[in-house]
């Protein structure tokens, strides 16, 4: 993972070794928009830092930015008033977040597939074991759902089961 900074700022390449050395990632530095997304083009990043400065300057810029930014963190924070300190506080925290972000994804995720999962073998379970009990079923028939039934029922109890 890395980060791009966009700062036309004096001192931004020292402030990017130290974000780098601090956050044990690779931080890449483009003075303006055309070498920001020239950056995007060329690969992915965790974040994207845009000066708040070129932010309000050009807005247009900064919202071009951002709308190619794909997965990347946008975050914009005025370097002329911010140290590095600050910058590397920001940056995990959104990092963070997104790692929480995406955790809870994750578990809402597959609490929904394990919902959806139990109700369908439920659903497989009780109409085999409706069709098992009519009494105009064939032998070969009875004996194909009482292996739906068995299957369901398997499967149930995995599901259920911890892992």
């Amino acid at each position: 993972m890395s980060i791009l900074m966009v700062t036309g700022i004096e001192g931004a390449r020292n402030c990017a070794a130290v974000v780098a050395a601090q956050m044990g990632m690779e931080v890449e530095v483009a003075e303006g928009r055309k070498a920001a997304l020239a950056a995007l083009r060329r690969r992915e990043f965790a974040a994207i830092v845009i000066d708040g400065t070129l932010a309000e300057c050009d807005p247009a810029a900064a919202e071009a930015i951002c709308e190619r930014a794909g997965l990347a963190i946008p975050l914009q924070i005025n370097f002329a008033l911010s140290g590095a300190a600050r910058l590397i506080r920001e940056i995990r925290a959104a990092l963070h977040r997104r790692e929480r972000e995406q955790t809870l994804a994750r578990r809402a995720a597959t609490a929904a597939i394990d919902t959806e999962l139990k109700s369908t073998v439920a659903g497989l379970l009780l109409h085999s074991q409706l069709a098992l009990s009519e009494r105009e079923i064939s032998g070969p028939l009875a004996e194909k759902l009482r292996v739906v039934a068995e299957l369901a029922g398997s499967l149930r109890q995995q599901l259920n089961s911890p892992l």
